[in-house]
């Protein structure tokens, strides 16, 4: 049995909120205020979800790549207040901005600046070369998915990517120059954030999208045909959420592929997000100890099935290679006792969400009583709705049920339930911001199965009352979450 990550020794508390739902929706001023707020409130943990870039729908769970950052995050402000910049104050547009500071960058930085760059560029050759050209040869074939591309750029024949190399050296470059941005605004938050007590905590998808640089550059490592086409896609059977489940399309991993190769793909896809972040969600964990295939030829997830997966040789592989694993499980549907098992080997918390606990008997594991300490206690998630969007909706049973686990309460019902959270035994209690600023389904981030209006929720500073974070703190040192 492992023993805790080192950022699991002590409780804290936590706001779950995405970049892009900042008021700028980028790593810029916000961000900064941002830790601020959190600092002054005495919380020590900032969740967000995966940084990628995402495709059409904005789903940062569909990404083209599970290494690069979404260029939309980066601030541009950061960019002209460079020595080595002079951008036109009035352009707006990220890439025709960072087109712009490429050649100044190269005339005019400083040497260290240039090799700092140069670095960047040999550090992350894992995964740096294959994105920008895939980018590129997508933009070249008008955005289509890289297995409806020519069979030569299909199956990376090396002649073809290799002419394309020689004639886009330049944007190729840019690309590049695009990420080196953007890494070096988040290291510069993060060292903020953490001299500020805050804690970054990424989310990790299990899967990656099935047009994607990572599934182009290594098809053996995924179930797919020589067409670049899946046989069977990952998802979840009917649950909470869904009742006929979620089919997410993405390709399955080819496992033996992976043991062959001493999960080297996998050191190198959590080495990026360790980089980024000091504690990381995976998403979807059960899918390591079993995951659900769906025949490609099946429109819903219900005629799926059960498959084993090594999660225990990745784990062990993991650990080995980084000492500890600083991760949370998510641990949430049809969840086994080996899921558990498997889970608590590594010494992961899971999740307990207190929208699933209400409505039904006292042995339902996600009510306060049943909470362990190695867990995260949340109101809802991205995937729910806000905490008062969800009681506007629920039966007079679920009511009455929570007024009387919860007792007598002047605190309206948002708070009752921030206040139960950042309460529980759970040696970490993440807040969603909606939740915080006590705000309807209007609001909420995400309605899993569906496609629209997905993932464009921001808030106003405006919305925050006075007293906000005063009354988090008071929270947190009541319950033992702040240090001060």
């Amino acid at each position: 049995m492992s023993q805790p990550a080192a950022v699991f020794n002590r409780r804290r508390g936590g706001v779950l909120l995405h970049i892009t739902s900042l008021p700028s929706g980028t790593i810029g001023a916000d961000a900064y205020r941002f830790v601020d707020f959190l600092n002054q409130s005495g919380m020590t943990i900032w969740q967000m979800l995966p940084l990628g870039p995402t495709h059409g729908d904005h789903s940062p769970y569909q990404c083209l790549s599970a290494h690069a950052a979404n260029n939309q995050l980066i601030c541009l402000d950061h960019i002209r207040s460079q020595d080595w910049a002079k951008i036109d104050p009035l352009e707006s547009d990220v890439e025709s901005v960072i087109k712009a500071a490429y050649p100044q960058f190269k005339v005019s930085a400083s040497d260290q600046d240039k090799a700092e760059f140069d670095t960047f560029c040999q550090q992350q050759i894992n995964w740096l070369e294959d994105y920008v050209l895939f980018c590129e040869i997508r933009e070249l074939q008008l955005n289509q998915a890289w297995f409806d591309w020519p069979e030569a750029l299909r199956t990376r024949d090396e002649a073809a990517l290799e002419a394309i190399k020689a004639e886009h050296k330049h944007a190729l470059t840019i690309r590049k120059f695009e990420q080196f941005l953007f890494f070096q605004q988040w290291q510069g938050l993060k060292e903020y954030a953490n001299s500020k007590g805050v804690l970054l905590f990424g989310d990790m998808p299990i899967f990656v999208a099935h047009d994607s640089a990572d599934v182009w550059a290594d098809s053996d490592l995924f179930t797919l045909d020589e067409n670049g086409q899946s046989a069977k896609v990952a998802g979840v059977p009917p649950d909470y959420f869904s009742e006929t489940g979620q089919r997410w399309g993405n390709p399955l991993y080819h496992w033996p592929a992976h043991q062959e190769q001493d999960y080297l793909w996998w050191q190198h896809r959590l080495e990026t997000q360790l980089a980024l972040f000091d504690l990381i969600r995976i998403d979807h964990f059960r899918g390591f100890e079993a995951c659900w295939e769906i025949p490609a030829s099946c429109e819903t997830a219900i005629d799926g099935y059960w498959v084993k997966a090594p999660g225990e040789a990745l784990f062990d592989k993991l650990m080995s290679v980084f000492g500890e694993l600083p991760l949370v499980a998510e641990d949430l549907g049809i969840i086994t006792e080996e899921v558990t098992a498997l889970r608590e080997k590594y010494a992961m918390p899971g999740m307990k969400i207190l929208q699933f606990a209400f409505g039904g008997a006292a042995d339902n594991p996600y009510l306060p009583h049943h909470h362990q300490q190695d867990s995260v206690a949340y109101t809802g998630t991205h995937d729910n709705n806000t905490t008062l969007g969800w009681y506007q909706d629920v039966d007079d049973q679920t009511k009455n049920h929570i007024s009387d686990y919860f007792g007598q309460s002047d605190e309206d019902i948002v708070w009752q339930f921030n206040r139960i959270a950042l309460q529980s035994v759970a040696q970490m209690a993440v807040l969603p911001m909606q939740d915080i600023l006590a705000l309807d389904g209007e609001h909420r981030m995400n309605v899993p199965g569906t496609t629209e209006g997905n993932w464009t929720w921001t808030f106003e500073w405006t919305w925050l009352e006075d007293d906000a974070s005063e009354r988090l703190r008071h929270l947190n040192e009541l319950y033992g979450r702040s240090e001060s």
